[in-house]
């Protein structure tokens, strides 16, 4: 696994997210994860879109399940579930700002609840969910054996577990890891970032049947050509994004340059990303 040289908490993770909120939300939008592009002729929200119905296929979803999204970000991805398919989604966040904005859409809909905890020490009983899923969300969990195990315990037999995941490509070279996937890390508050062959093992040390992980990098990494493009336009145009990135006292700047890092870590196939799907057998507890 590659680590960060800097130590990631839950604290760092929201306040990541609290401080980059309105940066978050115009240019990456609303649902905080990547793009689907299967035909290359999608629009950027067609592509995001793209992404949670894929996520839907894979847990074939029906009307009335309870649904878990770990790191709901805005709650926007929960609220197309439960529109489209009739799932009850609760959702859960490290971030005080993304909760408010999730809060507002759990008003306007039944289907949603909110609430703002850690993940591994999360207060669900076992067998809560029918289902269980993360999005790009595992990333930042320092502890990834303990995420698999919370979702193994909040499963109910026969529940599926899918998680759209940044991963690190086995033995990378000395190059890719200090130039690019350390700093990815260090720069986007992940404690580490895993690989294939990891994540299989923790999913299967967890419980889990897993069905594979498929590769999706070269149908998202087009999500990294547009925000860098739409950062480059806010720097232009707006000068507040000007005065935060020369503000010493911003926190998460840094993070403007993994823009261009995770453009070429997927360029090089130094990063893929991929989607894990599991299941808990029936018959266990």
């Amino acid at each position: 696994m590659i680590l960060s040289r800097e130590v990631q908490s839950p604290a760092s993770v929201a306040d990541h997210y609290d401080e980059l909120d309105p940066f978050y939300r115009e240019i990456w939008g609303e649902h905080v994860h990547h793009g689907l592009w299967t035909t290359g002729q999608e629009t950027s929200q067609q592509a995001v879109e793209g992404l949670i119905a894929h996520l839907a296929d894979t847990l074939a979803l029906e009307p009335g399940q309870h649904v878990c999204d770990i790191g709901c970000g805005y709650g926007a991805t929960a609220e197309w579930l439960a529109g489209h398919y009739g799932v009850r989604v609760t959702g859960i966040t490290l971030s005080a700002a993304q909760l408010r904005q999730a809060e507002m859409r759990a008003a306007r809909s039944p289907l949603l609840h909110f609430i703002r905890q850690d993940w591994l020490s999360n207060t669900f009983g076992d067998g809560t969910f029918d289902h269980v899923f993360a999005i790009e969300s595992s990333e930042h969990m320092p502890d990834k054996q303990r995420f698999f195990d919370e979702a193994y315990r909040t499963l109910r037999p026969g529940g599926r577990l899918a998680v759209y995941v940044w991963l690190a490509r086995e033995k990378a070279g000395p190059w890719a890891e200090r130039f690019l996937l350390e700093p990815i890390c260090r720069e986007g508050r992940l404690p580490g970032m895993g690989t294939v062959a990891e994540y299989r093992a923790w999913a299967g040390n967890a419980g889990f049947e897993v069905d594979g992980i498929e590769d999706l990098s070269a149908k998202v990494k087009r999500t990294w050509t547009l925000c860098a493009g739409r950062l480059v336009k806010k720097l232009v145009t707006q000068a507040r994004y000007r005065r935060y990135l020369l503000d010493a006292r911003s926190r998460n700047r840094i993070f403007a340059l993994s823009l261009p890092r995770i453009w070429l870590a997927y360029a090089t196939g130094s990063m893929i990303y991929g989607l894990l799907t599991a299941y808990k057998p029936l018959g266990t507890t």
